[in-house]
């Protein structure tokens, strides 16, 4: 009688999370995430039930993917996370691709072996008269 009873709640708790999800506006990123937070039974853990949402949800559809912790980047650009003041293949905007020789420094794509304010890498500028040349400040 007990595992029939044992059963019975666990049906019950099944259907009612059931009806709640129904009922979750899935659209909203703040109510999805609170539900994921409140999920926790025997059997069904915070992490995979927060997971197996986050594997079905693009950055195209739900914007605060980007922004988690673990993302690469704030930015969306075809269903994928990026940063476009740093990606190469998004500089300053989705699909905008720098050339082969040249990084992105802040959005803009820069050849870091001759740009004096981004000389050898991004941000590293050249004092004043220095040139840049193969990455360094005053080759030569």
């Amino acid at each position: 009688m007990k595992s029939t009873s044992h059963l019975f709640v666990l049906l019950f708790v099944s259907l009612s999370i059931i009806l709640e999800v129904s009922k979750a506006d899935l659209n909203d990123d703040t109510k999805l995430e609170k539900y994921v937070e409140t999920i926790s039974l025997r059997g069904l853990s915070r992490y995979l039930a927060q997971h197996k949402l986050q594997s079905n949800n693009t950055c195209d559809k739900f914007s605060r993917v980007c922004r988690q912790k673990g993302s690469a980047g704030p930015d969306c650009c075809k269903k994928k996370c990026v940063n476009v003041k740093t990606d190469h293949l998004n500089c300053g905007m989705c699909g905008y691709k720098c050339k082969y020789e040249e990084i992105c420094c802040g959005g803009k794509c820069v050849n870091a072996s001759f740009d004096r304010k981004n000389c050898g890498g991004c941000h590293h500028k050249c004092k004043k008269g220095d040139l840049c040349a193969y990455g360094m400040c005053s080759y030569g």
